[in-house]
């Protein structure tokens, strides 16, 4: 049984869990499946807008596709979440990430 698998069948008892539909966006990014990563990183960011890390890796995962314009809009909403939760260190990460695309 495969980790995604795994991680589909633990979501069937637990829906709204937060880490484990984080854990699937990042398994769906890491086996190429963008699209879906995308969709999970935004029902991750639906269940609990304060996971600043579902921005960073959305956006990460929206740079590898290629997709410039959309992950500095990940990224800038990320940054406007850190701020408003006072997470200057997350802000920063997300920031220098923001800054390396020009």
């Amino acid at each position: 049984m495969t980790r995604r698998t795994k991680l589909q069948q633990m979501l069937e008892k637990s829906p709204q869990d937060t880490f484990l539909n984080f854990g699937l966006a990042m398994e769906l990014a890491k086996e190429g499946h963008t699209e879906e990563a995308l969709a999970q990183f935004d029902r991750v960011l639906q269940i609990d807008p304060s996971y600043l890390t579902a921005y960073f890796q959305k956006g990460s995962t929206l740079i590898n596709a290629g997709r410039v314009p959309d992950a500095r809009t990940a990224l800038s909403a990320g940054i406007a979440a850190a701020r408003t939760l006072g997470d200057s260190h997350t802000e920063s990460e997300m920031q220098a990430m923001l800054d390396t695309l020009g």
